[in-house]
């Protein structure tokens, strides 16, 4: 075994568990101690002050530079109380990351001295530098100009010794360089457009929230490991390796009792999110082996993004104080399951009605039925457009692996609400629309039974299912920020309400009644989405050729899927709803297209590097060992056992020649491929050229490398092998 190899593998089995510091109090002893709260601003802030903030946070209503500066001052007072130095406006670039440039609470009071100071203009807006975040042509690197605006709706927090404060990030000119700007905008168009829906059922509803429930699949591997694998350390995931003769095909790690080193880890982990308000509930063994998963309760949907990309944070920090490095790449290991985060979607009224519930009267269960038509009708029309949101180099490993959703949209529904559905589809107003003498509506088709919240099972094979009173979108990846998906979802079910208010109106001002007017609707919507319906096998073979005949999108080259941002439809439902942009639209497919050519760009240099310099020269010594063994055989023995002793060593040597000298030419073919790709110059056709002409090479490299690691000394092997990677001790 190598030197590197051995030393890592000797200290990870020798690692012991790292004690989680957790004080013995209860959670909510603790719970948002490090967050500037409502119940923090109500100790912090006038009564006058507080009841501005929570207005504009509960309304949406701007916050006056004067109100600003009394936030501020309490801000201030609060965070220095705990030690805070510094500030940040903290934001979501086009990265999938978060970024921060901290400052500390210092100005010059004038006399020789300092002041610590933090006034309301500091609080609502700043001018980073931020030059070097993408920004898909809509600002020059010269050209630095972008702004930070405080997002009050999101608390602001303390890491380490820096006040954090949650921000928008837009350029000189107004346009979204992040993802905070466009999901705010989705979710107030999803506001104004349910909200008029609902209105037809309810006259009451002021507001309809958003909520998200995400869940965090994520591998852990141990630190010494991980530091002795440079694809690992470079990429997040092992560009060779051959598959450990156990993984997870016995399933006795799903569900399994937790490593006690992990536990440890686990506990850690909620200590802080708890500190930070990220409401952590489960924490349980995934699929694979190493593979975790962790999901917090329900919150607004902005709150939740935020808190997701925090956790993320969270996770890589505590898990270097337990030797551990998480992995949040979407299939980091071949042959065992890929890490996903299934974001649970669904909407709520302010007068407490979960509006993907189903109802106790029929009136209920009309608006029930009415929303579900609606996203059926919007997933149909952009179903393009979702995976498009959730497409990316690194999901694409992962998509249709016979593990994830398959990259086609579809959506689950399950069979009652499909019978449900068929009926009130096949069914004609003047059956099943009866007003009784009390104005109250009756359908025809029959109640939906209560027991339906919970009656529908999970097919794990659906990129959007229904499960009891929310959509699950299972096909987002680990890695991603949940905003890119909520944003083309919100927006889509947005512009689809929009579209059902107009012609229930239009119908209404043409003598219909109402409910007549609803009804007659939805008969079209359910008819013509009815192609988006599938509850059957997402993996089969039969489903792609379905698909393609219901004119589903069954592109799977990423750098043709993200084509789906600008065409018409698409540009014009962002336009509508007041979302993106066209040129906001066009900037960030300008990004996508970069961001992929460069992840596979890195991917390509690493495995060409690790190859000729790791897999190539340990090959070549095992086979010189073998050569001067066949040599010695020869000299030591006559002919004919000559022959047969050394029969064998000789195949071992040919095949090495073979595997050697394939990796050798496919990795300087690649180089090529790469070189030609890099004199492109357009964005988008860069990107197809690495798809087309780079890609391919990773897999066919990668198979003769996994070959010589099945040949090779196993002591001579340089890099830890999945049977080491794979179970922590």
């Amino acid at each position: 075994m190598s030197n590197l190899r051995f030393n890592a593998v000797k200290e990870a089995n020798n690692r012991k568990p790292v004690e989680a510091v957790v004080p013995e109090m209860k959670t909510s002893d603790y719970y948002g101690s490090n967050v500037f709260n409502r119940k923090a601003m109500k100790n912090y802030l006038s009564k006058e002050t507080y009841k501005l903030v929570t207005e504009a946070i509960d309304r949406g209503t701007p916050i006056s530079r004067e109100v600003a500066n009394h936030v501020a001052a309490g801000i201030r007072m609060w965070a220095m109380e705990r030690g805070v130095t510094h500030y940040t406006h903290w934001f979501h670039p086009l990265t999938d990351g978060t970024a921060e440039k901290h400052d500390a609470f210092v100005e010059h009071d004038g006399a020789g001295g300092m002041i610590e100071e933090f006034s309301g203009k500091i609080l609502a807006q700043q001018e980073p530098d931020a030059s070097s975040f993408p920004s898909g042509g809509l600002r020059n690197t010269f050209e630095a100009r972008g702004y930070s605006a405080w997002d009050p709706s999101s608390p602001a927090f303390i890491m380490d010794d820096t006040l954090c404060i949650p921000t928008v990030f837009i350029s000189y000119t107004g346009e979204a360089l992040d993802y905070k700007t466009p999901l705010l905008k989705s979710l107030e168009a999803v506001n104004n457009a349910a909200k008029d829906v609902c209105h037809f059922f309810d006259p009451d509803v002021k507001k309809i929230t958003t909520f998200l429930g995400w869940e965090q699949e994520y591998f852990l591997v141990d630190e010494a490991l991980y530091a002795a694998r440079p694809d690992l350390a470079l990429t997040e995931r092992t560009l060779m390796g051959h598959e450990s003769a156990k993984n997870q095909q016995l399933e006795d790690h799903y569900f399994g009792a937790i490593p006690r080193r992990v536990q440890e880890f686990m506990k850690d982990l909620e200590f802080e999110s708890y500190k930070l308000g990220i409401p952590v509930k489960t924490r349980h063994n995934e699929v694979a082996p190493n593979q975790f998963e962790l999901a917090p309760i329900y919150e607004e949907a902005n709150l939740a993004v935020d808190h997701n990309l925090l956790m993320m944070t969270l996770m890589k920090r505590v898990a270097r104080r337990h030797n551990f490095r998480v992995l949040l790449h979407e299939k980091p290991f071949k042959g065992v399951n890929g890490s996903g985060k299934h974001n649970n979607w669904s909407l709520g009224t302010d007068t407490g009605i979960m509006l993907l519930s189903p109802g106790k009267d029929t009136r209920e269960n009309l608006r029930f039925i009415t929303f579900i038509a609606n996203i059926l009708l919007a997933v149909y029309k952009h179903n393009a457009l979702l995976k498009a949101s959730i497409s990316s180099a690194t999901n694409a490993h992962r998509l249709g692996a016979n593990e994830a959703p398959p990259a086609i949209v579809s959506i689950f529904l399950g069979s009652q609400i499909n019978e449900i559905l068929d009926r009130f589809e096949n069914s004609t107003p003047k059956d099943a629309i009866i007003v009784d003498d009390k104005k109250e509506l009756k359908l025809g088709v029959g109640q939906i039974p209560e027991l339906l919240l919970d009656n529908t099972d999970r097919n794990r094979t659906s990129p959007f299912a229904f499960t009891g009173n929310r959509f699950e979108f299972r096909a987002v990846g680990s890695s991603a920020n949940c905003a890119s998906a909520l944003i083309a979802l919100n927006s889509a079910v947005a512009a689809q309400l929009q579209e059902f208010k107009k012609e229930v109106d239009t119908l209404m001002s043409k003598g219909k009644s109402k409910e007549e007017a609803i009804f007659e609707v939805l008969n079209q919507y359910l008819k013509i989405s009815k192609p988006i319906r599938f509850d059957g096998n997402g993996y089969s073979k039969e489903w792609k050729i379905e698909a393609q005949k219901r004119g589903l999108d069954i592109e799977d080259s990423v750098p043709l899927i993200y084509d789906a941002y600008t065409t018409p439809e698409s540009v014009k439902m962002f336009t509508d709803t007041h979302v993106m942009n066209s040129v906001e639209l066009h900037a960030r497919n300008e990004v996508k297209w970069e961001m992929y050519t460069k992840k596979v760009q890195i991917e390509a240099r690493v495995l060409g590097d690790l190859s000729l310099n790791h897999i190539i020269p340990v090959s070549m010594r095992y086979q010189t060992l073998l050569l001067e063994n066949v040599a010695k055989i020869k000299q030591l023995y006559p002919e004919k056992q000559y022959k047969i002793m050394a029969a064998e060593p000789l195949r071992i040597i040919e095949s090495i020649s073979l595997h050697v000298n394939e990796i050798n030419a496919k990795v300087h073919q690649m180089i090529d491929a790469r070189k030609s790709a890099n004199r492109v110059e357009d964005a988008r056709e860069k990107a197809i050229a690495y798809h087309d002409t780079v890609i391919p090479f990773l897999d066919s490299i990668r198979y003769h490398i996994d070959e010589l690691e099945l040949t090779i000394d196993n002591e001579m092997w340089p890099l830890p092998k999945y049977r080491e990677l794979l179970f922590i001790r």
